[in-house]
């Protein structure tokens, strides 16, 4: 007697559980921006100019240089004169008083090589606030994608949690029904249960992400603005010829390079300090006993018998050697580091591309036929929610390769020194 009704239960059921399930399913065009729907959104090309616009150590960097700067125009300054008075005994009419002007004058080329080496200094400065900004860049990309993986994590749980709801109450009426073992509710609503706790442990993912995003931006919170990206235009893998080319230019091997110049600079400054400097003294003499003004000339140079600067010498001399051995260190630990980047960057793309091709369409296929089967009553709910999750799952995956291609593209960009990194990472969703 009362079947027809419930019949008709679960046919409604099932016709609002059907488009929760369309719902809960991850963009079938990747290129196709996250949370369209939002009111406030923050791209990665905003992050990374929000980053270097706030973070305190690229702040410090700047300082750095700009102290450089006034170490250079310290190095070019002259030494400064020395004025003398001396007097000769203390009764007025037998003592002689002497103003004298001393001018120190430098030999040797010492201005010039301080000059140069300063010069060298600040190269060295601006090298490292380059390569500060491009760390900035590559962590912010990872963070940014870190984000937006949970945050896409949450919206397929949530789609997930309001499918498996959606399906205890229909496994319920199924059972009411006679159509479905009172074994398949209490099978339902575990699932739910199971769903309710990857939703909860999703938020706090999020929170976490988001709190380590907002630190690199540094600002305290990120408030309600959504993350998006286009994830279209896969950045590509450059060829192992091209990777080598680049190396002489990352960062770290120019940061070498410079400071190869340094020692050298300095290594002339100590040169420089072998050859005495002269003193040139020029004055007035009084002698109250004769009643006669004098001119006093003079000049002082050291004898550099004991000290030739050779400690120095030496000391600035293996540095050099020491800076050139870095070098080399530097170009084979660059050059290693680019080619496990690339090798991250060829892996992912690589998985990307076989989740697009392959896996998502078939799971996608499969999912359609549960979900017909299940309107027609040949599938059971849990094997309905069972090629749904799979397929969401294969979505995630999929977002997770897709961010990792751009987080290994990100970090051979900071490597090989690139200042921004290039095709859709940094793009704007379309509003």
């Amino acid at each position: 007697m009362t079947r027809p009704p419930l019949k008709g239960g679960v046919a409604l059921c099932l016709a609002l559980c059907l488009p929760a399930v369309a719902g809960a399913q991850a963009p079938a065009n990747p290129a196709a921006p996250i949370a369209q729907a939002a009111s406030a959104t923050l791209s990665l090309r905003e992050a990374i100019e929000r980053a270097l616009a706030h973070n305190p150590e690229l702040a410090a960097a700047s300082l750095e240089v700009e102290a450089r700067e006034g170490l250079r125009q310290q190095a070019g300054a002259y030494p400064n004169p020395e004025l003398s008075w001396l007097q000769e005994d203390t009764r007025h009419d037998t003592r002689t008083t002497t103003v004298q002007l001393n001018q120190p004058i430098e030999l040797g080329g010492k201005r010039a090589a301080r000059m140069a080496a300063a010069d060298r200094a600040r190269d060295i400065a601006a090298a490292e606030h380059t390569a500060r900004r491009l760390a900035i860049g590559a962590a912010v990309t990872s963070g940014f994608f870190d984000a937006l993986i949970a945050q896409e994590r949450v919206r397929v749980a949530d789609g997930a949690l309001e499918l498996a709801r959606r399906g205890t109450r229909a496994t319920e009426l199924r059972v009411l029904a006679g159509k479905v073992a009172p074994v398949e509710e209490t099978r339902a609503r575990v699932a739910e249960a199971g769903v309710r706790v990857e939703a909860a442990q999703a938020r706090s993912e999020l929170a976490a992400a988001r709190a380590r995003l907002a630190a690199l931006l540094g600002e305290p919170q990120l408030a309600a603005r959504t993350l998006e990206a286009r994830l279209d235009d896969l950045p590509a893998a450059p060829s192992p010829d091209e990777l080598q080319a680049r190396v002489d230019d990352a960062p770290a091997v120019r940061r070498a390079r410079l400071e190869i110049d340094h020692r050298v600079a300095l290594t002339e400054v100590e040169k420089a300090r072998r050859i005495p400097d002269l003193t040139v003294s020029l004055g007035a003499k009084r002698s109250e006993e004769l009643g006669l003004n004098q001119a006093v000339i003079g000049v002082a140079v050291p004898l550099p018998l004991f000290d030739r600067n050779q400690g120095n010498l030496v000391d600035a001399l293996k540095r050099e050697d020491k800076a050139r051995e870095e070098l080399s260190a530097a170009r084979l630990q660059v050059s290693a580091e680019a080619l496990q980047a690339r090798e991250r960057l060829v892996a992912a793309r690589g998985e990307t591309e076989t989740l697009a091709t392959e896996v998502l369409p078939g799971a996608q296929s499969a999912w359609e036929a549960a979900s017909k089967g299940f309107e027609l009553g040949k599938f059971s709910f849990l094997e309905a929610l069972d090629a749904q999750r799979t397929l969401l799952q294969a979505r995630a995956q999929h977002l997770r390769a897709m961010a990792e291609t751009y987080r290994a593209r990100a970090e051979l960009d900071r490597i090989l020194g690139l200042e921004r990194p290039s095709g859709a990472l940094v793009a704007p969703a379309p509003r």
